[in-house]
């Protein structure tokens, strides 16, 4: 467990049953929190964690979601749960859930985070004129990863937050692709959302970072099912065989250590941004983690040294809110994947020991209106109140 200077606790833990595992959290964090967010792993059973933790912290409001791997002071945790107590002092909290969002209301959907901003603030003008300051509020988005639907369901949040920033990561399942869970409101949903604003005493900073360079090699995607982010044919050829014949592997030899190697970026407003690959169809077609539609150009891109590009953003944020009390952090499977292929995975361990990182590893990042592949995006809070 580790106290931070803001008032928040974070803890975490290895425990292979539910109950031991709430256990464990609700005697580092303690009783009287405003608010629990846990991350963990699909080896627990959803209901029984939820439960246990209801019993254990009565009182205190609970949102989560599945992963494919959790981040804490410690390093990863490929197995487990990392959980982030809000205190009641220095944070105000809201939250609501979105259901539905792979055939989603995109009207009903600003509504309810309108709402929600009145709740937050009851000041707040509908005309978009906040009474509060933005940079001292951020906004958190739990999504399924396995409902297809964050392009969407981002776009529709942030045109209604009125400037306040958003960052989050889409709940995964250990990159088996079956089911990926969130928790609020005392249940489990699936095909669902949590979206949390959070107003605060202390600086705030969202942050996104990737490690990736485009390449001369470009493939337009001639054959696609966007709804189900499946790309067919890659410059009229069967897109594996076309992205493996690119980067020099055999197509049938394709994999998730493959994908986050070699990623592919797609350019928007003249930045790059990763579309990557999610797995290899037996039909020789290629699955994403983001829709791709027909037509669109992707790049392929070479990553950069992974260590010093997330050692600079870190280190930029420190000095920019005065000393990072602590982030909470959404970072892709792929960068762990790519981390590891390249053996540098304790030392990013060691970067997010020292700035104190908790998250977890996703199935996309969530930064303002964009939904991410093969990045790292989060919310660093600073040490001191404004």
């Amino acid at each position: 467990m580790r106290a931070h200077l803001c008032g928040i606790k974070t803890a975490w833990t290895e425990a292979v049953s539910p109950e031991a595992a709430a256990a464990e959290i609700a005697r580092a964090v303690g009783v009287g929190m405003a608010q629990l967010v846990v991350f963990f792993s699909p080896d627990y059973d959803p209901e029984t964690l939820l439960r246990a933790l209801e019993a254990q912290v009565p009182g205190t409001a609970i949102a989560g979601c599945t992963t494919s791997g959790t981040i804490c002071p410690e390093g990863g945790i490929d197995r487990g749960l990392v959980a982030i107590a809000f205190p009641r002092s220095g944070f105000r909290i809201v939250s609501t859930l979105l259901d539905a969002i792979d055939n989603l209301d995109v009207e009903r959907t600003a509504s309810a985070v309108r709402a929600l901003r009145r709740t937050l603030d009851p000041e707040y003008d509908r005309a978009g004129d906040p009474a509060r300051r933005p940079e001292r509020c951020f906004a958190l988005s739990l999504i399924d990863g396995l409902a297809n639907a964050e392009e969407t369901v981002v776009s529709a949040i942030a045109w209604a937050l009125d400037g306040i920033p958003l960052v989050g990561g889409s709940a995964g399942d250990d990159l088996t692709f079956r089911d990926a869970v969130v928790l609020h409101g005392g249940r489990i949903h699936r095909r669902a959302a949590v979206l949390m604003l959070v107003e605060t005493d202390y600086p705030v900073q969202i942050f996104k970072s990737d490690n990736f360079e485009p390449t001369r090699t470009k493939f337009v995607v001639t054959a696609s099912d966007g709804e189900r982010r499946i790309v067919h044919e890659l410059n009229a050829e069967p897109a594996a065989r076309e992205y493996a014949m690119a980067v020099g592997l055999d197509p049938e030899r394709l994999s998730p250590m493959s994908f986050a190697a070699y990623p592919l970026a797609v350019k928007v407003g003249g930045e790059y941004f990763c579309r990557s690959i999610r797995h290899l169809n037996p039909d020789g077609s290629l699955s994403f983690f983001c829709a791709i539609d027909e037509g669109v150009v992707l790049t392929l891109a070479e990553p950069r040294d992974i260590v010093a590009t997330t050692r600079a953003e870190l280190s930029r944020l420190d000095d920019l809110i005065g000393g990072i009390d602590l982030i909470i952090g959404f970072e892709c499977v792929l960068r762990r994947l790519d981390a590891e292929g390249r053996q540098v995975r304790q030392s990013i361990a060691d970067l997010y020991r020292r700035y104190s990182v908790v998250g977890f590893e996703t199935y996309g990042e969530q930064y303002r209106a964009m939904h991410l592949n093969q990045t790292f995006t989060g919310i660093a809070i600073g040490k001191l109140p404004q």
